[in-house]
This record gives C-alpha cells, structure tokens and sequence, in this order.
C-alpha cells in the first residue's frame, strides 16, 4: 500500500516541546518494519515549532511571526537528525520536502511535487515532509498538516491517510469534558452532523484539531482514499491500521 501517515506534535514531543525519544523511537521503527514489508510510505510530520520551542527554551509556542519561524527554523533541524538517524538504524533512507501553498495554487510547483516524491518512492526513499514555517509569511498558508496530509494522499493517490494525535479517534461529543462521550469507529458518510462532532481546540504546541482532522477526511473521502485517525501515544497501532483492524476511527473513501 501507498500510506500517507502523519504525526502531530504531541505525538513527537512533550509538552515542554522536547523531543518524545522513547515514542519517536518506537514510530521510526514501526515505519521501517512496514517499509521492510513492501509498503511505500510517505511520512507528513509536525513538530518544527515545538522542537524549536523546546530547544530555545521558549516556555510556550509564541504568537508573533518572527518567533514562529525562528523556532521552525532551530526545530527543524532537529528534528531531521533525529528521522535520518533513526531511520539510518534500520537501512533506510529519507529525504526532507518543505513546501508552501504554491503546491496548491501553482499546476507547474505541483507536478513537480509529485514528480519529486514518486522518484523518491522509485529510489525506495521515505519523503518527510512538512510545511516551509521559515518563510511562510501568514499565520496559516496550507491550514495546518492535517490539510497538508490529505493535499499529499490525494495529489499522490495514496491507498490510506493515518492521522495520529493526542485522541483515540472522533467522538461523539468532547471526550475532554464528556465523560460518556463514545468513539465512533466507522464513518461512512462526512455530513454536517459529523462535522459538527469536530468543535474545539488542539494540543498546546500544535496548531490543528479536530476540525481540521474531520476537513481531511472530507478531502481525501471524496477521492476514494481511507483515513484514520487514531491515538499515537503507541506507534504500534500502525500495524493495526495497516492490516484494516479495529483501530481508532475509519473513515471510509467513496468508491
């Protein structure tokens, strides 16, 4: 399978916005134990920003611009030493995308974007990619990288788009301040009412939620493409979702 898997922040890092060493350990090699059986994977990963907020000890993310990228830039260094050092364990090799939104609005950027990453695919190399912060001069270009993993599963024709973050998966209502919320496993459909199940907030370091995951799931749904999101506190629940076990909530693509 082609499998679009993307990590947020609070699945690589504490909340201190330093790095997760035992969970990012245990992602990297759950993704070279499913590279090793055929599958092509292309990893959408978060986690700049809170690195570099850690590593410059901000205390919190920050609110100005400036700052934002300035972390980005101090975070995303280390953040590709640690995949390429934890992927070089296990013989393979990646290779680091940034991009802007030119990917969408530009027909030339984007074919070359595909064109890049297929070649990678063709090399048996894993693209890591995520959004350019250094240079993006909005607070929200793409949106977040839950739109940029559906923008990657469906401008690739990925076969599934797994969204791990801090939840089990989509609830009825917020799991946070609901004790009786339930998870619901299967979705068929993306309507308004599940759009609404989507209100809130995400984690202290990221940037998406809920509501961006449920856009994603919309996007990618309507290509035919799969999603799930489920918890990535145990990266092991990627062996689940690849084999289409009970594991957080599918979203099932229209075919």
């Amino acid at each position: 399978m082609r499998i679009v898997v993307k990590v947020g922040t609070s699945t690589l890092a504490h909340s201190t916005g330093r790095i997760n060493i035992r969970r990012v350990g245990s992602l990297c090699r759950v993704l070279s134990d499913l590279l090793n059986a055929g599958n092509e994977i292309i990893l959408v990963s978060s986690g700049a920003i809170g690195m570099g907020v850690g590593k410059l000890s901000l205390g919190d993310k920050p609110e100005d611009m400036a700052t934002k990228q300035a972390a980005a830039a101090v975070g995303q260094c280390e953040l590709m030493y640690i995949y390429d050092k934890e992927f070089s364990e296990y013989n393979h090799t990646i290779a680091q995308i940034l991009i802007t939104n030119s990917i969408v609005n530009n027909e030339t950027d984007h074919k070359n974007f595909i064109n890049t990453v297929s070649r990678l695919l063709e090399f048996g190399v894993m693209p890591v990619i995520n959004e350019n912060d250094t240079i993006s001069t909005e607070e929200i270009v793409i949106g977040d990288n839950d739109t940029l993993g559906a923008i990657v599963a469906t401008s690739l024709n990925a076969d599934l788009l797994v969204i791990l973050s801090d939840i089990d998966g989509l609830y009825d209502k917020d799991p946070r301040t609901n004790g009786d919320a339930v998870l619901i496993k299967e979705v068929y459909e993306i309507n308004n009412e599940i759009m609404l199940m989507g209100k809130g907030t995400g984690s202290t370091l990221g940037t998406g939620g809920m509501h961006t995951k449920l856009r994603a799931a919309k996007a990618v749904t309507e290509k035919g493409i799969d999603m799930v999101i489920a918890n990535g506190s145990d990266p092991k629940i990627l062996y689940d979702i690849a084999e289409n076990k009970d594991a957080g909530t599918r979203f099932y693509g229209k075919k």
